[in-house]
């Protein structure tokens, strides 16, 4: 049984998948330009995050860059993108981290989802939401469902009807709720971010 027809025995779920159709994910290289990228997205529309990564990458002759020459470009420059003290300082830092610990794509595809969490949380400004995205957009993993995903939490409690005014209640009919979409919380996270119209970007 495939994801899609797994999940589709969720009755909530079920007309969701039909009217939006099938949907992947993928697995990708660069893993430490997609951390960046996500910094860069975090609090911005799609389409506004669209708008920085294209400024990003024409920094770089619009091809993308590896680690070292983010960390050689002037923070200024980075700055003059229009991305924020903050944000700026923690993509450098990324960088730094992933150069100093010689980290490759293959060494992460290579660990389980909490050892990934442990090792890229370890970066200033790299949240556990952050690793997430990383873990479901970037890695391809199947199973990640991230709690802490505001809109992804409306669309449960939108989709599920829940009601409950104390927020670890909530928190745990959600999380119980999500437990039944295991192998597959990556996929039925997909469809209530689209369900909602705001899937995040990474």
């Amino acid at each position: 049984m495939d994801a899609i027809e797994f999940l589709r025995q969720d009755e909530k779920l079920r007309p969701v998948i039909e009217k939006i159709g099938v949907v992947k994910i993928h697995k990708r290289k660069n893993i430490c330009l997609h951390l960046c990228s996500s910094i860069m997205s975090q609090q911005l529309s799609t389409k506004v995050a669209a708008v920085f990564h294209r400024r990003f990458l024409e920094l770089y002759g619009k091809k993308e860059p590896n680690p070292q020459q983010v960390i050689d470009t002037p923070f200024e420059k980075l700055r003059a993108i229009g991305l924020s003290n903050a944000k700026a300082s923690y993509i450098q830092n990324v960088c730094r981290f992933f150069v100093e610990n010689k980290i490759t794509d293959k060494q992460l595809y290579a660990m389980n989802n909490e050892e990934v969490i442990a090792l890229l949380t370890q970066i200033k400004g790299v949240g556990k939401w952050t690793v997430e995205m990383i873990l479901m957009f970037s890695l391809g993993r199947e199973d990640v469902f991230a709690i802490d995903d505001l809109g992804l939490c409306q669309a449960v409690i939108g989709l599920y009807g829940l009601k409950h005014r104390k927020k670890k209640i909530m928190r745990d009919k959600i999380l119980k709720i999500s437990q039944q979409w295991s192998p597959y919380r990556t996929y039925a996270s997909m469809y209530l971010w689209r369900w909602k119209d705001n899937e995040p970007v990474a």
